[in-house]
């Protein structure tokens, strides 16, 4: 089965995560399909903690790909905090 799930990347203590669509028998960090977006969890300042391209992961889960939780949770952070910007501007 396909699956939309975090990728580890960064350094010791600092994590970074990508947004990625892989196989779900393989290795965390191992080879993906296709990278969606990002999670930065320690962004400071300007930096962007979540990028996602929703029209792609809406692609995806169109063709049956399953989101794992943690990332069924960005997403939906992700149209709640873009619903409320949408509504400011």
């Amino acid at each position: 089965m396909v699956t939309i799930r975090l990728a580890r990347g960064g350094a010791k203590k600092r994590p970074f995560y990508s947004v990625v669509v892989t196989d779900s028998r393989k290795p965390r960090d191992s080879g993906y399909i296709e990278r969606l977006g990002y999670y930065n969890p320690q962004a400071r300042g300007q930096e962007v903690t979540l990028h996602l391209e929703s029209d792609r992961i809406k692609h995806w889960m169109d063709l049956g790909a399953q989101p794992s939780s943690r990332v069924a949770k960005l997403m939906k952070d992700n149209a709640a905090t873009e619903a409320s910007e949408s509504t400011a501007a």
